[in-house]
């Protein structure tokens, strides 16, 4: 026989190209793992051809480090042969690895299938050195290295299985299972090896035309260690940029639920807001409707907040809601509801075992509520009203339900607040009337249907004699005809709208009174009432200097009407506004006259040119000797205030014949004339003339 011999050199690095052949197989598994559809594909593809190229290489190169006393060479199509058998073995493996779940029977076939691939490589790869004679193999040993390439690929395969996700320590352990993986292929190729026998006379039919063995290992280990390189490189890429995106979309996932939370939450108090409300109210009308039950809307409103507001301003205001949404929800059932969804308006939605069960949960709302709260170091205390709408019975969609919750809180704060109401059909009626009456009312000015009727005001002296008028607000409303002040003033000041009508009362009257002006009539006043909200407005005394300007209207043609509540309110406030309208040269009156409580001592230093008698003492001044005396004293003071004297609501002779006599200088009511549009005011002047 032949005696080989080895370069151990080549050995080693043989040895080392298995190691990294494995961990670059364990690596291209997670590759295949981690992806799918046709990326999937192309890691099979593209790791078959790396893990092939290792495998073989190693397997080639502990062949060119073995050598004989003869010429040695290697067939080429032979060897290309054994290289696709590599190829194709690596990725059946990388398919089976890449697989949901590896049972045993599988891992059987699949170790059997790629040992019996390794060893096609090995003895292909052997016989391309075209032996003449063949090579002896020893039956024993040729038997162990085909167990061993069983074994190992079976010990490949549930490893790569094993470490295939990406965890903390998972390189660690695919290096420690490269090692293992390493050996047992070398030690496979090896005892292949070992089994061969060459006869005496052995001649190599590959060593003249075949490959040559002295610059082929150079070459295999360069193009072997490349390639790895490669692979290795680009999974590593490929891998941190999976991580990348995983970590990406993860902040994404994260962001979209931040922002669905704030999108479906109260910023201040992350209570749920209106959005999120109205999906579980729609959610429970579905759950009712399929399974019966009832279940409640309880819609509350803070009373007196907006005093806490502005006393200690917004922020203490921000810190008493987020301490009342925190005391409300504390004492919710998990199945309920809170949402804040305005301002200081929550809405509770609770199911009910039956309707009844609303009150005592009304109650215990009021109650929570109703107890002091410790905001900023200050004890505040506000309390609440609660409207009560049940479904079913009180709405069929969430619309109507809110909207009715909505009418009944209203109501229970015109009984008197801190208490709940339950809806009534007539709350809907009048509820809807207000928003209609208000919708109509922002579109009169525009639409021109603001009118003033001018209500006469006579010389008392000589009650032919008129000195003037007392514009009032009129509504000539499209639908429901002329309406009266008391039936609008009131939501017009609620809603701001007063200043801009208060405005054009303003503009109008001094339009109308330089007209009478330009007519001759010069010692005529037109008075025009003001508003507690128009009088704290900052554009007041602009408006009236323009319209004054505008109309080219001496100053103290015009008259301007406040009550006497209104001027006390805050009366050095009140003061400083009166003393620029003075200046001016405006004339200002105190209307309603002792209806209010008013210190004699700001009357005195107020800029006022007249009192104005309140019609609610001339009214029973001939039935009752009190407001005889209390006249009598008003027009005492006023006269020792050199304060013209007005009194209106005079509707008898025997009422202008008392108040004459008492030294009232001007005289209003219906006894003279009604309030009428200024056209038909003329009429009426003229004809008393």
């Amino acid at each position: 026989m032949l005696t080989g011999s080895y370069d151990y050199s080549l050995v080693l690095i043989s040895l080392l190209v298995a190691i990294l052949a494995s961990y670059t197989a364990l690596d291209l598994a997670g590759r295949v793992t981690s992806s799918q559809g046709r990326g999937a594909v192309l890691w099979i593809g593209g790791g078959a051809v790396a893990m092939g190229i290792g495998i073989w290489s190693m397997h080639f190169i502990g062949m060119l480090a073995f050598s004989l006393p003869i010429p040695l060479g290697y067939d080429l199509p032979l060897t290309l042969l054994s290289l696709l058998i590599a190829v194709l073995v690596s990725g059946f493996a990388l398919w089976l690895v890449g697989q949901p779940e590896q049972p045993w029977l599988q891992l059987l076939c699949g170790a059997l299938t790629m040992g019996a691939g390794i060893s096609s490589m090995h003895y292909m790869g052997m016989h391309a050195m075209r032996m003449l004679p063949g090579i002896d193999y020893d039956p024993g040993l040729f038997s162990l290295s085909l167990a061993i390439a069983v074994a190992a690929s079976g010990a490949a395969l549930w490893i790569a299985f094993r470490l295939r996700q990406d965890t903390p320590y998972v390189r660690l352990a695919r290096i420690g299972a490269a090692l293992v993986m390493g050996v047992a292929i070398v030690g496979m190729h090896y005892t292949g090896m070992a089994a061969a026998n060459f006869p005496l006379g052995s001649v190599c039919g590959a060593a003249i035309a075949g490959l040559d063995s002295r610059w082929l290992a150079s070459l295999v280990i360069a193009v072997t260690l490349a390639i790895l390189a490669i692979a290795l490189l680009t999974s590593v890429l490929d891998a941190r940029l999976e991580a990348r995106t995983a970590q990406l979309t993860t902040s994404l996932e994260r962001a979209n639920q931040e922002l669905t939370h704030l999108a479906l939450h109260d910023n201040l108090t992350k209570l749920p807001n209106r959005t999120l409300l109205e999906d579980r109210i729609d959610q429970a009308i579905h759950r009712v409707d399929r399974n019966g039950g009832c279940f409640g809307l309880l819609f509350m409103d803070l009373d007196g907040f907006k005093p806490v507001n502005d006393a200690f301003g917004h922020h203490v205001g921000d810190l008493l809601l987020r301490e009342v949404a925190q005391r409300l929800s504390s004492h919710l059932r998990t199945e309920d509801t809170l949402a804040r969804i305005g301002g200081d308006e929550f809405v509770l939605l609770a199911s009910l075992g039956e309707p009844d069960d609303a009150v005592t949960l009304a109650s215990q709302l009021v109650a929570l509520v109703g107890n002091a709260f410790m905001v900023g170091g200050q004890e505040l205390r506000v309390s609440t009203s609660v409207g009560i709408a049940l479904y079913p019975g009180d709405g069929a969609t969430r619309e109507e339900l809110l909207m009715n919750a909505d009418a009944a809180m209203y109501h229970a704060k015109g009984a008197g607040k801190n208490g709940y109401s339950f809806f009534e059909q007539s709350m809907n009626t009048n509820a809807r009337n207000q928003l209609q009456l208000l919708h109509d009312l922002r579109q009169a000015l525009d639409a021109g249907e603001l009118e003033l009727h001018y209500q006469p005001k006579f010389a008392a002296a000589d009650a032919k004699r008129v000195i003037g008028a007392e514009a009032l607000l009129r509504w000539q409303h499209p639908r429901r005809g002329l309406l009266m002040p008391d039936q609008f003033i009131a939501l017009a000041e609620k809603t701001g709208l007063i200043i801009p009508i208060g405005n054009w009362v303003l503009n109008e009257a001094c339009r109308q009174m330089s007209q009478w002006y330009a007519e001759g009539r010069h010692d005529w006043r037109v008075a025009v009432n003001l508003s507690a909200l128009q009088f704290c407005h900052a554009g007041l005394i602009d408006s009236v200097r323009n319209a004054l300007e505008h109309h080219v209207l001496p100053a103290n043609c015009l008259t301007l009407e406040i009550t006497e509540t209104t001027a006390m309110q805050d009366a050095d406030a009140s003061l400083a506004i009166l003393r620029k309208l003075a200046e001016m040269g405006v004339d200002l009156s105190i209307d309603d006259f002792g209806t209010g409580y008013s210190s004699l001592l700001y009357l005195k230093r107020l800029p006022a040119n007249e009192l104005k008698i309140d019609r609610g003492f001339v009214r029973d001044l001939e039935r009752d000797s009190d407001d005889a005396a209390i006249i009598s004293a008003i027009v005492a003071l006023g006269q020792a205030l050199d304060l013209r004297i007005v009194a209106e609501g005079v509707e008898t002779e025997s009422q202008q014949a008392f108040l004459t006599g008492l030294g009232c200088d001007s005289l209003q009511g219906f006894l003279f004339g009604k309030p009428v549009p200024a056209d038909q005011f003329m009429v009426g002047v003229e004809a008393m003339a």
